[in-house]
């Protein structure tokens, strides 16, 4: 992860720097709360829903960074939650998947910006620290549409239990096509 000096945040969270990350991906978690710490965050950590809630309820920080998907639900709870007791909050919504609707839902919950995982410290505390009606910027390296599909196929056979005669039948494609995309490795 590459270090950078930290950006000037919005003048009323300057004084408040506390963070919560919320992230089932241990090592992930302990990457970011490492990189943000040393860009001046006061930085709390959840592995669940329940216990990022928890933290919310506790004491609501300025800032969040929560996964979307997690073992015990979903993060968009976390995010409602914060807005119910810190409406100046901003919250960042992390995902490995990629998709408008989910993107939207975030948004109307209360999240500042949606970023698709793997997004490193510097792409984190940036949207965190972006002016509230600054347009975000275009990735640097956006997926491919190749990337998106094959995505896609792995989120679709995900919430099938990994069940291909299923995930075939719901993409309308036939079970030996999935089986051989399902083979590769994923394009970059």
């Amino acid at each position: 992860m590459q270090e950078m000096l930290a950006e000037p945040l919005p003048a009323a969270a300057a004084t408040d720097r506390s963070l919560l990350l919320v992230d089932d991906d241990k090592p992930f978690l302990t990457r970011l709360a490492r990189a943000m710490e040393s860009r001046g965050y006061a930085v709390r950590i959840a592995d669940s829903v329940s216990a990022g809630i928890a933290a919310v309820d506790d004491a609501a920080p300025a800032f969040a960074v929560i996964d979307l998907r997690l073992a015990d639900g979903n993060g968009l709870d976390v995010i409602a939650r914060l807005k119910e007791r810190r409406p100046e909050a901003r919250g960042v919504v992390l995902t490995g998947y990629g998709n408008i609707a989910t993107a939207v839902s975030a948004v109307k919950l209360g999240a500042f910006d949606f970023l698709a995982k793997p997004a490193d410290a510097d792409e984190i505390h940036a949207a965190l620290a972006a002016a509230r009606d600054a347009r975000p910027q275009p990735p640097e390296n956006p997926m491919s549409a190749d990337r998106v599909r094959w995505e896609h196929i792995q989120r679709v056979y995900e919430l099938c239990n990994r069940n291909v005669s299923e995930t075939a039948r719901r993409l309308g494609m036939h079970r030996r096509t999935l089986q051989r995309i399902l083979a590769k490795r994923a394009p970059r």
